[in-house]
């Protein structure tokens, strides 16, 4: 293994990871700000007001987005698999 295939192999892992979170952190942010413009209008400064819309939103994409956030993971666990085997 070298420099250059430690790089590749990073670089897929860090991209792995983006798509794999991206749609929650998306959900999570909007649903952020959506409630950051409610308590602003309404004057309501509750924390758990921010958390609990938040969790809920974030739960239930995961949950749809399961089988999406298994096919990325599992893509890159059968490279990796093969990388190993062919010895990089």
């Amino acid at each position: 293994m070298n420099e250059a295939d430690a790089i590749d192999l990073i670089r897929d892992a860090v991209w792995t990871a983006f798509l794999v979170t991206s749609p929650m952190l998306v959900v999570g942010m909007l649903v952020g700000i959506v409630i950051a413009l409610l308590q602003a209008l309404t004057q309501v400064q509750e924390m758990t007001l921010t958390f609990v819309p938040k969790i809920g939103a974030i739960l239930a994409v995961g949950v749809i987005s399961a089988p999406f956030i298994y096919q990325g993971l599992s893509r890159f666990a059968f490279d990796l698999f093969e990388r190993v085997a062919t010895g990089f």
